[in-house]
C-alpha cells in the first residue's frame, strides 16, 4: 500500500491548463482516469490529508504510486481523451458501465459491397448501421420479414450468397420475392445498395415518404387499370404500416431524442435509456452501474453519455445515433462542453437539457421507473454474488496458507492429439472474475520444435516463457528513470499500450496433480520466482496439489472456493481445445496443397477463400482456379494434379 506522499508531484510542475491525468499503480498498470479543466487544481485536490477524502479515493490513492498527465487544447478535447484512455486500459476505479443483458440490434452491413440485413449483438463494428437496441430478437425478425416485401434486401449469410453465385440460382427467399437477388444479378450491386439505403432511411424514422410513394404509384396503376399492381402495391402499404406500428407513439411532434432515467444508491446504479426517432420509440437499452469511484449522478451522467456516443468519433456511422435532443435525468457538471462535443460529434446543434413538462417529463418518468425495477432486478440476482466471490477467495487463501487472498489467478492447461498440434492456454480471473482481454495462447514448440514430449514438459516451457517475457518487461519497467512532472506507466508496446505480460499473479494454478504441479514449480525456480504461489487441481477427485507434498489439499465438495477453482481450470482447458482445433484445422486443411510447388501460405489462402472449401477446389477445373488472383495456369494445373484422386496400384503376383 503506497502512501500518496512519496509520489505527489510539485504544484509547479502541474501545469494549469485543461488536460487528462492517470494514476497508475506499482505494475504501471492505469487504475484511474480523469479529466480537469485546471488540471494543477484537479490534483492538488487529490493530495490533501487522506482522512478527508472519500473511501473509494483513498483506497484509490494508496493502490497508486504515480500519476502522469497529458495537456489538451480545449476541455472537449479532454473529454474525448478521458473517454478514449477509458476504453483504451479499462481502469478498476473508474465508473463501469456495464450492460444489464445482450440487447440485439437491427444491422445493416453498408461496409459490405453487397449489404446485408441481419440482427447483432455484441461490439459494433465499423461500416455497419445499427438500429435499436430491442428488447427481443424475434421482434427485429418480425418488422424485417414485413419489411422485406418493399425493400427486398439480401438476408443471407456470405456461404450461402457465394454458393448461390456459383450454382447460379438464389436461395428461397429469391423465389419468394423476399429478396432481391443481386447473387444470381436480378438487380445490380448499385441498384441493391440502393434499395439498402432506403431501407436504413425506412429504419431511421423517414417512414411518410415511402408510404406517399407507393400510394402515388398505386393510384397510378388503378387508374390504367392495372389492378393486380395496385393490389399488391396496397399490400406493401399495409405491410409497412404494420411494421411502423410495432413501435408505439410516444410524442406527436416527431421528436428525434434520447431519454435517460438513473436511480441508484453509494454503491451501485441502474440506468435506461429510451431511444426515439420519429416520435416513437426505436429502442431500449439499460447499464448496471458500480460506484468504484465517488461519483455525483451528474457526474455520472457524463460518463455515460461518454460511453453511449463515445463510439460516434471513431466511426461516420456511428454519428447518426446521435439525436437531436438528449433528455437526462440531471444536468452534466459541465453541460455546455458536453454539449459542444455532441454537436460536434453529429454535425449539427444538439440540446442536452432536463425535461420539466408535458409529454417529455412524462416519458422521462417512464424511463426512471424502468431504471428502479431494473436495479431491483439485479440486486435479487446478486444478492450473494459479491459476498460468494469474497468467501472464494478468502477459502483459497486459508487451503492454500496464502499470505493474502488471491486477486489474480492464472490457470494453464494443454491440448494435444497423440502428441500433435499441442497448444497450451493461460486464462485470467481477478476479484473472481474472468478478464478475458487478458487471455493468451502458446504453441509449444520443444527443444525439437516438433512439441513437448508430454504434459510436464509442455507446463515446463509455457511458464517458462511466460514468467521469462514478465522478467524482461519487469526490468524494462524498472530501468525507466522516473521524473516528478511524467512518471512512467510502464512497459507498453509499440502502440503505447501497456503490456499484459508484466502484471505478475499471486497464484498460479496448472491442469493436473503432483507431476505438472512439479514441472511449473521447477520452471518457476529456474527463473529465480519464489514471490507466486502455485498450485494443481487434478480432475479425477478435484484434488488440489502444492508443490513438494506428498498428499493433496482436500477442499470440501460444496465449497465456494473449490467451485471457483473449477470455473478457472474449465475455463482453461476450453480454451486450450479451441485453440488446439484451430491449429489443427489449419494444418488439414493446407496439407492437401503443401504438396504442390511454388504454392505458399498466401496462394493458398486465396484458393480456400475463393472456393470455400477444399472440397469445391477439387472439383473446380484449371480454367477456374486459374481465375484467382495470383494463379496462373500453369500453377493451377499443379493445383489439380495434386489434388486428383490416385489411382490404385495394380497388385503384385
Amino acid at each position: 500500500m503506497a502512501d500518496p506522499a512519496t509520489y505527489r508531484p510539485r504544484p509547479g510542475d502541474i501545469p494549469t491548463s485543461p488536460g487528462v491525468y492517470r494514476f497508475l499503480d506499482p505494475e504501471g498498470r492505469v487504475v484511474y482516469v480523469g479529466k480537469a479543466k485546471n488540471l494543477r487544481a484537479r490534483l492538488s485536490s487529490y493530495f490533501q490529508d487522506v482522512a478527508n477524502l472519500h473511501q473509494r479515493t483513498q483506497t484509490m490513492l494508496t493502490t497508486a504510486s504515480s500519476v502522469q498527465w497529458t495537456v489538451v487544447g480545449t476541455e472537449v478535447e479532454a473529454l474525448a481523451l478521458e473517454y478514449s484512455w477509458i476504453k483504451e486500459f479499462d481502469p478498476r476505479f473508474n465508473v463501469k458501465y456495464r450492460d444489464d443483458k445482450s440487447y440485439p440490434f437491427l444491422a445493416v452491413t453498408l461496409g459490405e459491397e453487397v449489404p446485408r440485413v441481419q440482427v447483432m449483438r455484441g461490439a459494433k463494428r465499423k461500416g455497419t448501421r445499427y438500429f435499436g437496441p430491442y428488447a427481443h430478437a424475434w421482434a427485429i425478425r418480425e418488422t424485417v420479414d414485413l419489411l422485406l416485401r418493399v425493400f427486398p434486401v439480401r438476408t443471407c449469410s456470405a456461404g450461402v450468397y457465394r454458393r448461390a453465385q456459383q450454382q447460379g440460382r438464389p436461395c428461397l427467399l429469391g423465389y419468394i420475392d423476399k429478396c432481391s437477388a443481386p447473387c444470381v444479378g436480378r438487380i445490380s450491386v448499385e441498384d441493391h445498395r440502393a434499395l439498402a439505403e432506403d431501407f436504413c432511411d425506412f429504419m431511421a424514422g423517414d417512414t411518410a415518404r415511402f408510404v406517399r410513394d407507393l400510394t402515388a404509384r398505386m393510384q397510378a396503376a388503378s387508374e390504367e387499370l392495372d389492378f393486380e399492381t395496385a393490389a399488391r402495391l396496397r399490400d406493401d402499404i399495409a405491410a409497412l404500416e404494420r411494421a411502423t406500428e410495432k413501435n408505439a407513439v410516444v410524442l406527436g411532434d416527431g421528436t428525434d431524442a434520447d431519454v435517460f432515467g438513473l436511480v441508484g444508491d453509494e454503491l451501485e446504479a441502474a440506468v435506461q435509456v429510451f431511444h426515439v426517432r420519429g416520435g416513437r420509440i426505436r429502442g431500449q437499452r439499460g447499464w448496471i452501474v458500480e460506484k468504484v469511484e465517488d461519483a455525483s449522478d451528474a457526474e455520472l451522467v457524463e460518463h455515460l453519455l461518454q460511453q453511449v456516443y463515445g463510439a460516434a468519433a471513431e466511426d461516420a456511422d456511428a454519428a447518426r445515433s446521435v439525436p437531436r435532443e438528449v433528455l437526462v435525468p440531471v444536468l452534466p457538471p459541465e453541460p455546455d462542453q458536453v454539449t459542444t462535443w455532441l454537436t460536434g460529434l453529429r454535425g449539427s446543434r444538439v440540446s442536452v437539457r432536463v425535461p420539466q413538462r408535458g409529454d417529455k417529463r412524462e416519458l422521462a418518468e417512464t424511463v426512471r421507473k424502468n431504471a428502479e425495477q431494473a436495479l431491483a432486478l439485479h440486486r435479487t440476482r446478486r444478492a450473494g454474488d459479491l459476498t460468494t466471490r469474497s468467501q472464494a477467495l478468502q477459502e483459497i487463501q486459508e487451503a492454500l496458507e496464502l499470505p493474502s487472498a488471491p486477486l489474480r489467478i492464472e490457470c494453464y492447461d494443454v491440448s494435444t492429439t497423440m502428441g500433435t498440434h499441442q497448444m497450451a492456454s493461460m486464462v485470467v480471473f481477478e476479484d473472481g472474475l474472468a478478464r478475458k482481454p487478458e487471455y493468451r495462447t502458446f504453441a509449444v514448440r520443444g527443444s525439437d520444435g516438433q512439441g513437448a514430449r508430454d504434459d510436464t514438459a509442455a507446463i515446463y516451457e509455457v511458464l517458462t516463457r511466460r514468467f521469462r517475457r514478465y522478467l524482461k518487461e519487469r526490468d524494462v519497467s524498472s530501468d525507466v528513470e522516473l521524473d516528478d512532472a511524467e512518471p512512467t506507466s510502464g512497459p507498453v508496446d509499440e502502440e503505447g499500450r501497456p503490456k499484459r505480460f508484466s502484471y505478475s499473479p499471486n497464484l498460479v494454478v496448472v491442469d493436473g496433480g503432483a507431476p505438472q504441479v512439479a514441472a511449473a514449480a521447477r520452471a518457476l525456480a529456474d527463473l529465480g520466482i519464489d514471490d507466486v504461489a502455485l498450485c494443481g487441481l487434478a480432475k479425477r477427485h478435484e484434488e488440489v496439489w502444492l508443490p513438494g507434498e506428498e498428499f493433496p489439499v482436500i477442499l470440501p465438495r460444496a465449497s465456494e472456493g473449490l467451485y471457483l477453482m473449477q470455473r478457472i481450470r474449465d475455463e482453461a482447458h476450453r480454451f486450450a481445445i479451441q485453440a488446439h482445433r484451430r491449429r489443427r484445422s489449419r494444418a488439414m486443411t493446407t496439407s492437401a496443397l503443401d504438396d504442390v510447388p511454388g504454392l505458399g501460405p498466401v496462394r493458398k489462402a486465396a484458393l480456400l477463400k475463393h472456393f470455400g472449401s477444399l472440397k469445391r477446389l477439387r472439383a473446380a477445373s484449371v480454367e477456374e482456379i486459374a481465375t484467382v488472383p495470383g494463379m496462373g495456369k500453369a500453377s493451377a494445373a499443379a493445383v489439380v494434379a495434386a489434388l486428383a484422386p490416385r489411382e490404385e496400384q495394380p497388385a503384385r503376383d
